[in-house]
């Protein structure tokens, strides 16, 4: 478990990937909450101010990289929203697109439990 809990957001165009994502991250002492639709992120992000917001790249209407650099440009001034993107690509091309977007760590599904709470805590330093 974390030494402090983040606000966490898990967007996943499949409703039972997202909901089971975020029970794990609230079994993990964490505050979470799904969505599965990519347009809803904005508000969403707004609306409930995430620390990390955990992202599926591969959604239909818009992608995970789309999103990510709408988030950035939205949220730049004050760079404490962190980003991971979520995808069944784990190839050095999908990691660089990745950053290129804004993210701040890219893990590869299926996600593991201990995979997410070792980046939660290195991008917060705990």
């Amino acid at each position: 478990m974390a030494t402090k809990s983040c606000r966490v957001l898990v967007v996943d165009d499949d409703k039972d990937t997202a909901q089971t994502f975020a029970y794990i991250l609230v079994h993990m002492g964490h505050e979470a909450a799904f969505l599965t639709d990519a347009h809803q992120v904005i508000e969403a992000a707004e609306r409930t101010q995430p620390d990390i917001i955990f992202l599926d790249i591969g959604m239909p209407g818009m992608n995970g990289w789309e999103i990510a650099a709408l988030l950035r440009k939205r949220y730049s001034h004050d760079g404490a929203l962190r980003l991971v993107a979520i995808s069944g690509r784990g190839d050095e091309d999908a990691r660089i697109r990745s950053r290129q977007a804004g993210f701040d760590a890219h893990i590869q599904k299926p996600v593991e439990p201990d995979l997410v709470e070792a980046i939660i805590r290195q991008i917060f330093g705990k």
